[in-house]
């Protein structure tokens, strides 16, 4: 029975495929589509969950389940889905679990493990891994810059433009806004037009600079390091197979020459 019940819930292809089941309906529940059907294949889903949970903590124990991440995803989400099995029973018993039913929302998450099964995932992550640790400086600085001008313009735009700037966080927000290139030009016609023409001109002029310094080239910039740094395994594996190529190269050409003076 434990070999029978491992080979079918230690099987990827299989809890791939009641995830997929699953997201279709609770996209069908979502859409209000109140079907008895999808309530059963709902809680059904679930209990599948709560097997494959039970067959990997006998088949790898307790802490070396818990030891992968992707089972201490998998193992939280199917804790906090326990309410939605809970209401099939508690509620004959007069307990009201409607709060404890937000949490059923939180089984959408539960299709973040799709993701394990795309192909080199896991070399997506390590590289990620290393393009944050060597650009997180690049990151902290620019967020300093947007905080700096932040708190300039709130000083300087407050009582004009109060929908941008009224406070230091709206100031910031409308500053990162800005290096977004998200309606940037919104931000200084608004000013302009409580002002007089000559301030006006100078406001946007000022705001120009800002979208320039920030939200072209300071954006480009950590983005070129972002991706050079997601990218640097691949860019290693080039470099190490062309001085391979090149160790060949020379070994091929001393041999030559060798054969050349042999012969003479």
């Amino acid at each position: 029975m434990r070999k029978f019940l491992e080979r079918i819930f230690l099987n990827e292809k299989f809890i791939f495929a009641v995830i997929l089941l699953n997201a279709f309906v609770i996209f069908a529940e979502e859409s209000e589509i109140d079907n008895l059907a999808l309530q059963i294949t709902d809680i059904a889903c679930t209990f599948i969950f709560i097997i494959e949970m039970i067959v990997k903590h006998i088949h790898l124990g307790f802490k070396g389940y818990w030891k992968s991440g992707w089972n201490r995803m998998d193992g939280i989400l199917v804790i906090l889905s326990l309410p939605s099995v809970a209401s099939l029973f508690l509620p004959k018993v007069g307990i009201d679990l409607s709060i404890l039913m937000i949490f059923r929302l939180l089984r959408v998450l539960r299709f973040f493990r799709v993701m394990h099964f795309f192909p080199n995932f896991t070399q997506i992550i390590k590289n990620f891994k290393l393009a944050m640790k060597q650009s997180y400086a690049i990151l902290l600085a620019f967020f300093v810059i947007i905080v700096i001008f932040g708190l300039v313009n709130c000083a300087l735009f407050k009582e004009i433009a109060p929908a941008y700037f009224s406070t230091p966080l709206d100031s910031i927000y409308a500053i990162f806004q800005l290096f977004t290139v998200e309606g940037w030009y919104e931000i200084p016609n608004t000013i302009a037009e409580a002002t007089s023409s000559t301030i006006g001109s100078l406001v946007k002029f000022y705001f120009c600079l800002l979208l320039i310094l920030g939200g072209i080239i300071g954006m480009s910039f950590i983005n070129s390091i972002f991706v050079d740094a997601m990218v640097s395994d691949n860019n290693d594996d080039v470099k190490q197979k062309l001085e391979e190529l090149e160790k060949k190269i020379d070994q091929l050409l001393e041999e030559k020459n060798e054969n050349k003076n042999n012969r003479l």
